[in-house]
């Protein structure tokens, strides 16, 4: 499956907007993980896959790959993988989505409707 790239088609979207294209790109398995984990700086192949519980090799690879063909991650020439400036403004972007499922949590759990 090609990484998602805004103007081609996309799940979700034939004529590839780019909102729909990030959602297809960040909504693969272990994507937002990998940035997530690479938010708090460099990590080698393999400290990076034991902070992601020990995904399998494979799949890191690819979503690795994904991650590096759409500009978010690159690799460093001591083969440490980091967040480009995309990548981190990827994460800062979704910060407010983090606190928003926080308050989601917390109104499931209390039973809150508004």
């Amino acid at each position: 499956m090609p990484t998602p790239k805004p103007g081609e088609p996309v799940r979700g979207s034939t004529t590839g907007r780019p909102l729909m294209a990030a959602l297809d790109l960040f909504g693969r398995r272990w994507s937002l993980r990998i940035l997530w984990e690479l938010s708090g700086g460099p990590l080698g192949f393999r400290p990076l896959q034991k902070q992601c519980d020990d995904m399998s090799s494979s799949v890191m690879r690819q979503r690795l790959a994904e991650l590096q063909d759409a500009h978010v991650v690159q690799q460093l020439p001591d083969s440490r993988y980091e967040l480009t400036p995309l990548g981190r403004e990827a994460c800062l972007s979704l910060g407010p989505l983090a606190q928003w499922s926080e308050r989601w949590a917390a109104a499931l759990e209390s039973g809150a409707t508004g």
